[in-house]
């Protein structure tokens, strides 16, 4: 049961996050619908081959194929004014997926009796696979590399059911409420993790001289 609701869950917040992000891009009606199914789903087969579940399994769900594609075309057919706030929310459906796959990951790999380390990257790598798929399609840097804490709340996913931390139904659901709104609060208050101190950072706060400076002056 808990694992037919989280996947409905991933599968519709990817395929509307990838269809906002096809809008973005002003691909038309095909090229939205190729897009919202291929985050929805190619998501879900990274999940599969991490974890062990045959790939054809994918092609057997033929009613997540439909509320995917419906969630698509509502989207679409939704009014400009509408989809101008609908925008922002890309991200907030982004945040939806990545909790719901990582959490179906880590369950599945405690499952199989995989240690810890294991547990971690099954988490992470199904969580971000769906946005990393879309990202990927829509040639922009994929989130996982640059965007505000990210695939770190994956591996906080992981570290929750890896250490017996979460049990039953209603804990999953509140771990899953935990993980969007941390996801969230990373977009909103810019929380990142450290980055190299590069010389290309050092170079762009140093004034650039005229090569004769100091004969101006005079």
């Amino acid at each position: 049961m808990t694992w037919d609701m989280l996947n409905i869950i991933g599968t519709i917040a990817f395929a509307i996050s990838g269809a906002i992000i096809a809008m973005e891009e002003d691909y038309d009606l095909l090229g939205i619908c190729i897009l919202g199914l291929t985050t929805a789903f190619g998501g879900g087969m990274v999940r599969n081959l991490l974890i062990g579940i045959p790939i054809e399994t994918v092609w057997t769900q033929s009613h997540l194929f439909e509320i995917a594609l419906l969630s698509i075309i509502v989207v679409f057919l939704l009014p400009n004014m509408v989809m101008r706030c609908w925008n922002r929310w890309g991200t907030f459906f982004d945040a939806i997926g990545l909790a719901a796959f990582s959490i179906q990951g880590a369950n599945y790999a405690v499952q199989s009796g995989a240690p810890l380390s294991a547990v971690l990257i099954a988490s992470t790598l199904t969580g971000v696979g769906g946005g990393l798929v879309r990202d990927i399609l829509a040639r922009r840097k994929p989130m996982i590399f640059h965007s505000e804490v990210y695939a770190a709340w994956g591996i906080l996913t992981g570290l929750s059911i890896g250490l017996d931390w979460v049990h039953g139904t209603f804990e999953i659901m509140i771990l899953l409420v935990l993980i969007v709104s941390l996801r969230m609060c990373s977009v909103l208050f810019k929380w990142n993790l450290p980055k190299h101190f590069s010389s290309k950072s050092k170079e762009s706060n140093v004034p650039i001289l005229h090569p004769y400076h100091h004969e101006l002056k005079k």
